[in-house]
């Protein structure tokens, strides 16, 4: 083999020319090809970003029979309890007001020597004029002899909207541990047992109270507050707050700093009318002072802190209408009180 010559060596050891589809294909790698694609020489192509990615679409799993039951169910249930609250909430209001007592009289006949409750027709009127129910709330005896039964406060408490207490006779001076200054100021103590409960029956339950006059002492001394028995005797230098005038005696009324009662009227003054001898002396626990009167700081409206609504008003709102624009407008007041029936009715 030492006997081929160099040429024939050369041409043995080069690489056999490319085939033509190859030639094609190589031709693009050239420089001239990178030039012609956008790219500059001796820099390599930027390779191409990959496409963007769209999630696949999966249906959601087939429920089950039971959990498309269970929500036909939950969808039934919530439409009726809809329907359920809209018809509690669109009931008329059934507001209950705490009787008067007439006790017998010795030896009297007929109906004198009978135990009579009763209602003061204004009072009713002025809580019915916001289209509600009205309901006297008698005494009830567990006890009695002829005709027993087992109702109790609690129950009228239970199913009644919110409690008016009305007013009439003197506190008894008992109800807050005093013995009475005179025979004449002794007070009603067997109504005062009557409504302390009642008070406290509805306050437990939740529901709004409004006091009147005697009412509004009631609540006082429900917690441990005292009256002035007669405010001439004991407070020399008050104005007159009972006279012949009776529902025609006015004076003037101030809010002290802070009073919910100023802003529920939306005023810093105002008149009312003035049908008492007795009066809020030491405040009981847990109420506020909101209102007394300009003339003399006799307290003329209390409230008690630690409940949505309990009030006590020591003039007469019922009577204001008929005795004048000058009079306080004390609607805001009954309506508070019955908007507050309607949002704890449940």
């Amino acid at each position: 083999m030492s006997d081929i010559s160099d040429s024939e060596a050369h041409q043995s050891s080069s690489p056999p020319p490319p085939r033509q589809g190859a030639a094609q294909s190589g031709a693009q790698s050239t420089p001239q090809a990178a030039q012609q694609a956008g790219a500059q020489p001796g820099q390599q192509q930027a390779p191409q970003s990959p496409p963007p990615h769209y999630p696949s679409f999966s249906p959601p799993p087939l429920e089950t029979p039971w959990a498309q039951t269970w929500k036909l169910l939950a969808a039934r249930f919530k439409a009726m309890s809809d329907k359920a609250g809209r018809r509690i909430m669109q009931r008329t209001l059934k507001i209950g007001i705490s009787a008067r007592i007439f006790h017998p009289e010795t030896g009297a006949k007929g109906l004198r020597g009978k135990t009579l409750q009763y209602l003061e027709e204004s009072i009713a009127q002025w809580v019915m004029s916001r289209d509600v129910l009205v309901f006297m709330i008698p005494t009830v005896n567990t006890n009695g002899l002829v005709h027993p039964s087992n109702i109790r406060l609690r129950d009228y408490a239970k199913h009644l909207d919110g409690l008016v207490l009305q007013g009439g006779a003197d506190v008894s001076p008992q109800s807050y541990a005093e013995a009475a200054t005179r025979p004449e100021w002794n007070g009603d103590r067997v109504r005062d047992m009557y409504e302390l409960e009642l008070l406290h029956e509805f306050i437990e339950a939740g529901k709004p109270v409004l006091g009147i006059c005697r009412g509004c002492q009631l609540i006082n001394v429900a917690f441990g507050g005292t009256l002035y028995q007669d405010i001439a005797t004991d407070v020399p230098t008050a104005i007159a707050h009972v006279n012949d005038l009776y529902d025609s005696n006015y004076h003037e009324l101030s809010f002290p700093a802070g009073s919910t009662l100023a802003s529920l009227v939306n005023t810093q003054s105002a008149v009312v009318n003035s049908i008492h001898h007795q009066a809020v002396k030491d405040l009981g626990r847990d109420l506020s002072v909101e209102a007394v009167s300009g003339n003399d700081n006799i307290v003329e409206a209390i409230r008690y802190r630690k409940a949505p609504f309990v009030m006590g008003l020591q003039w007469h709102p019922e009577f204001h209408r008929a005795g004048g624009p000058e009079l306080l407008d004390c609607m805001p007041i009954l309506d508070s009180f019955l908007r507050t029936a309607r949002e704890t009715r449940f």
